[in-house]
């Protein structure tokens, strides 16, 4: 029991020394500088391209630039639709579906907007024309307002007094 107060000393030294580190570090610190995140790169949205080979699509990468779909007349059955195609700067042609544009390109898939070509197993995009899409917009609006010639009236044969 003799060393208690020299045992009780040294903690105390020791608990003196920590604080006065604590409050030098405290006292000596340097300013807190402010830290700014980096800006983040903008990430390019994903093409429907890529996606598309994920889920059973084909991805078409190739635009036939020596082909001008003019118009399409879409069927029921894919087999019988029909494109308006300018080849080569020639006239165009009505070709249907599986039939051949030019020797070695083939119509694929008509759709309302754009055709496949397929020009030796590579399938390539014709898009319609702005002046047809233009046309197609004006010629249905036409008809769905009804300013054609009026329905034909049907006589009524159960009753010749009315008309």
């Amino acid at each position: 029991m003799k060393r208690w107060p020299l045992i009780t000393s040294f903690v105390l030294f020791i608990a003196l020394c920590g604080s006065a580190a604590y409050w030098a570090m405290q006292l000596f610190k340097p300013p807190v500088r402010a830290v700014a995140a980096p800006p983040q790169a903008a990430q390019a949205a994903p093409k429907p391209d890529a996606a598309a080979g994920l889920f059973g699509g084909h991805a078409y990468a190739a635009v036939a630039s020596n082909f001008q779909l003019k118009g399409v007349v879409v069927s029921n059955n894919p087999a019988e639709s029909v494109a308006i195609l300018a080849a080569n700067g020639k006239p165009a042609r009505a070709i249907r579906t599986n039939a051949e544009v030019v020797p070695g390109v083939t119509v694929k898939e008509v759709n309302r907007h754009y055709v496949l070509l397929s020009e030796g197993g590579v399938i390539k995009r014709v898009e319609l024309t702005e002046n047809a899409k233009a046309q197609m917009k004006v010629g249905i609006s036409a008809n769905a307002t009804g300013t054609g010639s009026p329905p034909p009236t049907i006589p009524n044969l159960a009753n010749p007094s009315r008309p």
